[in-house]
């Protein structure tokens, strides 16, 4: 359960929000390369940076003479060329994938054809909820429902080839098929927890409620680094994932006053919270208000006349 802001909140999040700045600016993706990154792992950047991949989405080889393969990420050409020239000829015992997004997941098929691996998956894509009227599927634009899944794995469920054990850590929020893999004290944080941005809750597939849920879980598990799906390494976690659940629970703070000052609708609240925003993350950014809506909303905290981004919001009791 989401806690209250004991008043030092404040302070972890503005260090929180300093760190990620820094390592966005920081962070080097060394396109072309693969650059080990110690504990035997290597990272390997695509160059498909954008608004909403940072500098471009890393795969990532573990271990050393039998490897596992962690999100394949776009076909590019360059890119699958380098992940070949990097396992040189090296046995893939695995093929782990940290949820169904294109971005991660669009050269499956050619690394699974370079490699002859099966691939580990917690499942398809789907939503967290049912559809409301009038709302369109927004899967096809961007996930893959179809994408070939060999294993099926479990929270808690470890996969090892003799070499390497990664233990699945079942994280849905940003997709309900979100898994992150423990290894050793490192932990693949996919989406979940990025090294460059907030993650992006975007109903109905996301669910800021099971979001969260998963943060929650996270935080006591002890690893002393994160790596993430974009962005760089993150070498203080647990600061990490205070700060960003403490931006969650400001957000829901900040929300909750706009409807007591009489914002209804999600346009609105959006206008008011994130003046001078990049327009062409408007609707993300109205996708996470929606997203604390909702979850308020089964909180019985607010109510709603309609469904989703069209409806008008007002908190409970008035």
């Amino acid at each position: 359960m989401l806690q209250r802001d004991d008043g030092t909140n404040g302070a972890i999040l503005r260090t929180g929000v300093r760190a990620r700045r820094k390592r966005r600016l920081s962070f080097d993706p060394r396109y072309g390369e693969a650059v080990p990154v110690g504990n035997a792992i290597t990272r390997i950047t695509a160059n498909n940076p954008g608004s909403f991949t940072g500098a471009g989405t890393n795969t990532y080889l573990i271990g050393e003479e039998r490897l596992m393969l962690l999100d394949p990420g776009p076909d590019l050409p360059e890119h699958l060329a380098l992940i070949g020239k990097a396992i040189r000829g090296r046995p893939v015992s695995h093929i782990l994938v940290t949820h169904s997004h294109r971005d991660h997941i669009e050269g499956l098929q050619a690394v699974r054809d370079m490699t002859g691996a099966p691939v580990v998956a917690e499942g398809p894509a789907r939503l967290s909820r049912t559809l409301h009227p009038s709302e369109v599927d927004p899967r096809p634009g961007y996930a893959d429902r179809l994408f070939p899944i060999d294993h099926v794995v479990s929270d808690g469920e470890t996969i090892s080839n003799g070499e390497v054990s990664v233990t699945a850590v079942t994280t849905p929020g940003h997709a309900p098929d979100h898994v992150a893999f423990a290894y050793g004290d490192d932990f693949f944080s996919g989406d979940h927890v990025m090294g460059w941005s907030t993650t992006v809750v975007s109903p109905p597939e996301g669910s800021m409620r099971a979001y969260v849920a998963s943060l929650e879980k996270i935080m006591p598990m002890g690893h002393t680094r994160y790596l993430p799906g974009h962005g760089d390494m993150i070498d203080e976690p647990a600061r990490t994932v205070s700060g960003i659940r403490s931006h969650r629970l400001m957000r829901e703070r900040a929300i909750l006053q706009r409807l007591q000052a009489g914002d209804r609708a999600i346009s609105d609240i959006v206008a008011n919270l994130y003046s001078g925003i990049d327009r062409s993350l408007y609707d993300a950014a109205a996708m996470s208000v929606l997203a604390h809506l909702e979850m308020l909303y089964e909180q019985g905290r607010v109510f709603a006349e309609g469904y989703g981004k069209s409806a008008r919001w007002r908190p409970s009791g008035v």
